[in-house]
């Protein structure tokens, strides 16, 4: 899925178990004043108890952001761009809003990371059953500015960062992983509302879709 910028803005929401309910701008669920440009929602990346993740929204911190890793930096003028956190963004022009940190970068310089193949479910992500190949997604940022999501129910590290690469992702980080969080919707306009279509085949879903609490962390894609 891409995601022009100049038409379409992220937000990063917190969980009601992963950051809490209170204090955030964007919290469990999809808030009613982006109902209306409502265009897709996926998940978002590990839970806020693993090691190597940061959370920050709106002057609130959940996880402190941590010096080199993967970030998905959104400025008060709503632009978001990915890279390295102090090794790249954010940018010292821009106020910073929100920031998703996971692990290190997936994806550098539009190469994937040399760890990919050698070092999966240590520096990847603990998988069901210690699997290499499993439901994995991630998000990248191409030269121009565009957003690019991908996502699939059987996806190695190296799979995941191939399909990234060959969208034009120059960086990009991996965002959750294991079945039963890797999930995307877009969002088909009706007279009665907005209704969740899946992006991935087979997925197994998020409860709600994202309309009702949810214990993770997830982004939100909303036209501006």
């Amino acid at each position: 899925m891409r995601i022009d910028q100049q038409l379409v803005h992220l937000s990063l929401h917190a969980g009601s178990s992963d950051g809490g309910t209170v204090g955030w701008t964007y919290g469990d669920r999809i808030a009613a004043r982006e109902i209306r440009g409502l265009v897709a929602a996926v998940n978002g990346g590990f839970k806020l108890t693993y090691t190597n993740v940061g959370f920050m929204s709106g002057g609130h911190v959940a996880v402190p952001l941590k010096a080199g890793l993967a970030s998905i930096v959104t400025y008060t003028d709503g632009t978001t761009d990915i890279g390295a956190w102090e090794a790249g963004v954010p940018s010292p022009r821009k106020a910073v809003f929100s920031v998703l940190q996971n692990q290190r970068l997936l994806v550098d310089h539009g190469v994937a990371a040399a760890s990919v193949s050698s070092c999966v479910v240590r520096c990847w992500g603990g998988t069901i059953g210690l699997l290499t190949v499993v439901a994995r997604s991630g998000i990248g940022i191409t030269a121009t500015g565009q957003l690019v999501w991908a996502a699939g129910e059987h996806l190695s590290p190296g799979a995941l960062a191939g399909a990234l690469i060959a969208a034009g992702a120059v960086r990009a980080i991996e965002l959750d992983i294991n079945p039963w969080w890797v999930a995307g919707y877009l969002y088909p306009h009706h007279p009665a509302g907005p209704s969740p279509a899946p992006l991935v085949s087979g997925q197994r879903g998020i409860a709600g879709a994202f309309f009702k609490p949810y214990s993770r962390d997830f982004l939100t894609f909303v036209a501006n």
